[in-house]
């Protein structure tokens, strides 16, 4: 069975016509009006007991009680707002991103971690090129720049910038790649 029966109203535990009014947390007691409008109270630290008629009201206790109104029920809206005396228009603060401002610290680490998998995994590394030779100069490709006309402003021929560079595919030249061109003055054999 539940925790809640039918038993465990003032309808079934009350007599007829009496009433559950209020409650005096200073003494523990309830307070019932009857149908006639006479006060009573019950015993001290018990909900139902024996019923005596009380000469005075308490202040907490109203003088007349609508029967339809639910007075532990203070608010009369649904969302639980009672409004302020001072409160002359009725407004309501409504909170705008409640929701977004509870889920920013998930979406900031998930982005972090996004962040780190892109950096780490897909970013491909730079690895340190290899130092040209001796006879060499290190140059870097500008945007524009073909292999003979490397070749041709360091004053150098097309076979000799090749065999220095003999991974390099000219049909293929970027922007920022690095190649090593001969030294004017040096000679270029295939050996080094």
């Amino acid at each position: 069975m539940g925790r809640w029966t039918q038993y465990d109203e003032d309808d079934y535990r009350l007599p007829d016509g009496m009433k559950r009014v209020g409650y005096d947390a200073d003494s523990g007691r309830y307070y019932f009006r009857d149908r006639e409008g006479l006060l009573y109270k019950g015993p001290e630290g018990s909900e139902f007991g024996e019923l005596t008629l009380v000469s005075d009201i308490p202040t907490s206790v109203p003088q007349e009680v609508d029967e339809d109104s639910d007075l532990e029920a203070a608010p009369t809206r649904t969302d639980g707002y009672s409004m302020l005396a001072a409160d002359e228009n009725g407004t309501r603060y409504h909170p705008r991103g409640g929701a977004y401002r509870t889920l920013f610290p998930f979406f900031l680490i998930i982005a972090v971690v996004l962040l780190l998998v892109w950096r780490l995994v897909l970013l491909p590394t730079r690895i340190a090129p290899v130092p040209c030779p001796s006879t060499t100069l290190p140059y870097i490709v500008q945007p524009g720049d073909t292999c003979w006309d490397i070749a041709n402003n360091h004053n150098s021929s097309l076979d000799k910038l090749r065999i220095v560079n003999p991974k390099v595919d000219c049909d293929k030249l970027m922007p920022g790649d690095r190649v090593c061109v001969p030294d004017e003055g040096m000679s270029i054999s295939v050996r080094f």
